[in-house]
């Protein structure tokens, strides 16, 4: 198996499989969801559609953010811990930089996975029954690497095996210069973001290895939004 890893989005690699990673947090909150009982979350790239889509399915809450801090009127913000249950059957989701990467993804691989350190071995052993080759996606801040992305993505390129490429050789030296996960993602701007924010409790939840084993993956296109189901 062939395994490469793009840091940023604008590194358009393309693979049959591709393992789209937003470790803090919209695939992390995904893959909480989804494990939590919620029957599929609709990812939106912005605000003003995420409402529309909530106001036409019915049954579906709001969640979402933008640089951290919770969008007026939306039922949830982008915490994983906020979706221990499910408050509706549906969640539609827009966040600053993962939920646009998956509408990107769905449209360069044949297989979407959505991947976070939580489901960290059950998303390996789905991306190997599938094809010789796997692109790990990074959401990135801003168009840039984010190190959290890039020490998760180190952490499936090991954990997947096979043949790395430089890219997912990079990220696994990377993930090994950190002692825990909890650091690896602590280093990162986007860590650093949330503390500003009050959320520090949400840095060390993402970090927990294999706890879930949910592997939510792109269905397909709603028009311009993307439905994503175990």
């Amino acid at each position: 198996m062939r395994v490469h890893v793009a840091f940023t989005p604008a590194e358009e690699v393309g693979a049959p499989v591709g393992i789209v990673v937003d470790v803090l947090r919209a695939t992390s909150t995904i893959c909480q969801a989804l494990a939590a009982g919620y029957r599929r979350v609709l990812c939106c790239g912005e605000v003003d559609e995420a409402r529309e889509v909530a106001a036409r399915e019915g049954n579906a809450v709001l969640a979402g953010e933008r640089q951290t801090v919770l969008i007026p009127g939306f039922d949830f913000g982008n915490s994983p811990r906020e979706f221990l249950e499910p408050a509706a059957d549906t969640l539609v989701l827009t966040t600053t930089n993962g939920t646009r990467l998956l509408v990107a993804a769905a449209a360069r691989c044949e297989l979407v996975l959505v991947g976070s350190l939580l489901n960290l071995g059950a998303v390996v052993e789905e991306a190997r029954g599938h094809g010789e080759e796997v692109a790990i996606l990074c959401a990135g801040v801003r168009g840039e690497l984010a190190l959290d992305d890039a020490y998760c993505a180190g952490r499936i390129a090991e954990t997947l095996g096979g043949d790395p490429a430089d890219s997912a050789v990079a990220a696994i030296r990377l993930a090994h210069t950190f002692g825990s996960g909890e650091k690896g993602l602590s280093s990162s701007q986007s860590a650093r973001n949330l503390q500003a924010s009050g959320l520090d409790g949400d840095i060390g939840w993402c970090a927990r290895e294999s706890v879930l084993e949910a592997v939510p993956r792109f269905s397909r296109m709603l028009g311009s939004v993307a439905e994503v189901t175990l």
